[in-house]
């Protein structure tokens, strides 16, 4: 990864060079051995009024896939710049399932122009796509594919494929319908190579298909590809009609928009759909503001749990000093099952109707983490804070107190971390939220409940 970025960086320096020296031949000698998402990024490191000379010169395909790869910002400092031809050549150029992707980034005056300029085909398939709701299935499908009929040769397929190949995504897999557009089964290129000119798709086509609907959740369509190793997935209405596909290089760009989301609200942020550098300093605000607000009210219980046993801590002083490694410590003990327990519901490896499998489990963890780590600490305290710290307020007392609470803390932490992502899930929210802040806030209030409880049982 140092290397490529020693390399890109290399490269930014000397098209820099070459397009202050007006060397417009060299440069584009340069630039068109390179992958489009690398020109991209190149671009992207560019000051703002070199990207248009670069765009321009690249031959058009290649000029329309690196378009695709470009910052919304970029793409639409381009469209702007573009005359009416330029604007309709990228656009002619396109997958429909990109240039969906792009209007949904662009401000209302340059999706206009984009549709003003957008043949009438594309412009209403363009349209239909917007309706379907977002993250769904119908919103990151493309209607661009090989369709065949059941009755078609091998012979008559090739000829299909080869006169729309420059226009579909993929040829890997062609998909069957009827008359009616109703799914009925696909072939690999694969399949069709291997059969003969003269037999019918109806004989070799695979029947045992499995789609998506156009209002599926793109998250469970992404789980789909990763369960089967797809390449692509038909995308079916309600009434069974083939209406899309779904490549992987879409999925892909789904499974990483959705672990960014999840990271983010696992660390108790609004999820945000800007690159770090490119969100403002009010952008950064408002995603992180409303969670720091909830946890630092919902503190307030541990203030008043604090307050309450004020006088079990005044008698025994010595007490105040491990609430911050018992609170840290069940915090870090519920994070880690629900991080676990997070991830076994996106992979569906787990379900609600799991829940008391998984609990149980999670206590004969916690029972054998809360012991190693009640020992370890009583050892701890015995020789570092009494006998090498020379603190006689450490008693064997005062220690059994605190490797108690620590072994009951660590149970309840891994219980809750168990817990509330799986019910959560069940209520249909997203599981995420229920990461490490959520769940430290709690531990840190049970924490202190179990330490004073113990506290006032043994020593008070």
């Amino acid at each position: 990864m140092a290397d490529f970025e020693k390399k890109m960086a290399k490269l930014v320096n000397i098209i820099g060079g070459l397009l202050e020296r007006k060397q417009y031949a060299q440069l584009k000698g340069l630039l068109l051995p390179m992958e489009s998402a690398d020109i991209a990024l190149l671009m992207d490191e560019l000051p703002g009024t070199s990207i248009p000379i670069l765009f321009r010169l690249l031959p058009k395909e290649l000029a329309a896939e690196v378009f695709v790869e470009l910052e919304p910002e970029h793409q639409e400092q381009l469209i702007k710049g573009f005359t009416n031809a330029e604007l309709k050549e990228v656009l002619d150029e396109l997958y429909l399932d990109d240039a969906v992707d792009i209007i949904e980034e662009m401000p209302a005056n340059v999706v206009r122009r984009i549709l003003a300029h957008s043949e009438p085909e594309m412009r209403k398939s363009i349209n239909e796509m917007l309706k379907y709701p977002e993250d769904s299935a119908g919103s990151i499908m493309t209607t661009e594919f090989i369709d065949l009929k059941r009755d078609m040769t091998v012979e008559d397929c090739f000829k299909r494929i080869r006169r729309n190949a420059s226009d579909v995504e993929t040829i890997n897999v062609c998909y069957v319908v009827d008359k009616n557009r109703t799914l009925l089964g696909y072939v690999t290129i694969r399949d069709l190579f291997l059969a003969d000119y003269e037999d019918e798709i109806g004989q070799i086509m695979d029947t045992n298909l499995i789609s998506a609907s156009t209002l599926d959740d793109q998250e469970s369509v992404a789980e789909r590809f990763g369960r089967y190793d797809f390449l692509a997935m038909p995308v079916v209405d309600t009434e069974g009609r083939l209406v899309g596909i779904i490549t992987a290089d879409d999925v892909m760009d789904v499974i990483q928009e959705e672990a960014t989301e999840d990271m983010e609200k696992m660390a108790a942020m609004l999820p945000s759909d800007k690159p770090y550098l490119r969100a403002s300093i009010w952008e950064t605000w408002k995603s992180r503001i409303p969670w720091l607000m909830l946890l630092m009210l919902s503190a307030t219980f541990t203030s008043l749990i604090i307050t309450r046993f004020e006088s079990a801590l005044a008698s025994c002083m010595i007490l105040t000093s491990f609430i911050t490694m018992l609170s840290g410590t069940g915090g870090n003990s519920g994070s880690q099952t629900s991080v676990a327990v997070i991830r076994a519901l996106s992979l569906r490896e787990i379900r609600f109707s799991d829940i008391l499998v998984v609990i149980w489990k999670e206590i004969r963890v916690a029972v054998v983490c809360g012991l190693s780590l009640a020992v370890v600490n009583f050892g701890k305290m015995m020789l570092v804070d009494r006998m090498l710290f020379g603190n006689p307020a450490v008693t064997p007392l005062v220690a059994g107190v605190v490797c108690c609470t620590l072994f009951f803390t660590v149970v309840c932490a891994k219980t809750v971390g168990a817990v509330l992502p799986m019910l959560a899930d069940r209520l249909g929210l997203d599981p995420a939220v229920m990461a490490s802040p959520f769940i430290t806030t709690i531990v840190d209030a049970l924490s202190l409940l179990i330490y004073f409880g113990v506290a006032s049982a043994l020593i008070v």
